[in-house]
């Protein structure tokens, strides 16, 4: 059993669970498949896991680590944004609505990708490698985000919340009666499902 499959947190584990989606950090791994780190790039990708008909040799020496999620809100929760190549077109809605969503910061359609980048991985994590949360009012969390509820992820849905799990979701549950919870899914994705752009969900 390999360690390349992703948690809400960003942590790289080991389950036999199959994921949906694939995902890009770089070269994490060593010739004999063994993690050594947890990322070598700040460009974290969520891929397709087939494309072009292409094959290849998960953690294959000198090759990128294939990393995998159980959908696509995980992986946005883990840091994660669509690949330019094998997802075109959710790479240039991510990025439309991304925009719209963080007016703040200036960037237009002409912006560079990497500068995005820049902003997703300071919001993901923290010098110390630590994961980097933010709280949000509970009334305006978008569907799709990550939350931290007694130190275990939620995914909320439709007024709901749904525990994590490698293998899925447990049963939604009643979001408490609080006016704040810290939330996994960084900042700027959070402005941009906000926004419209509205990530795949495994809840059915």
């Amino acid at each position: 059993m390999l360690q390349n499959r992703v948690d809400p947190f960003g942590n790289i584990i080991k389950t036999s669970a199959r994921g949906s989606w694939m995902g890009n950090r770089g070269i994490l791994h060593d010739q004999h498949q063994n993690l050594l780190r947890s990322f070598k790039l700040k460009a974290w990708l969520i891929c397709k896991l087939e494309f072009r008909g292409r094959k290849r040799q998960v953690m294959a020496p000198n090759r990128y680590t294939e990393l995998f999620f159980i959908d696509e809100a995980t992986a946005f929760a883990a840091g994660h944004r669509p690949c330019f190549e094998c997802r075109r077109e959710d790479y240039n809605k991510f990025k439309t609505y991304w925009l719209k969503g963080n007016p703040e910061y200036g960037f237009n359609e002409k912006t560079s990708i990497q500068k995005i980048d820049d902003i997703l991985h300071s919001e993901r994590i923290n010098r110390g490698r630590s994961k980097v949360t933010h709280d949000e009012n509970i009334n305006e969390i978008p569907n799709g985000v990550f939350v931290l509820f007694n130190n275990q992820p939620y995914l909320i849905y439709n007024g709901l919340m749904y525990l994590w799990s490698p293998l899925g979701y447990e049963k939604g549950i009643v979001i408490p009666r609080v006016d704040k919870l810290p939330v996994l899914t960084p900042k700027s994705a959070v402005n941009a499902f906000r926004a419209g752009y509205v990530p795949q969900m495994a809840l059915s």
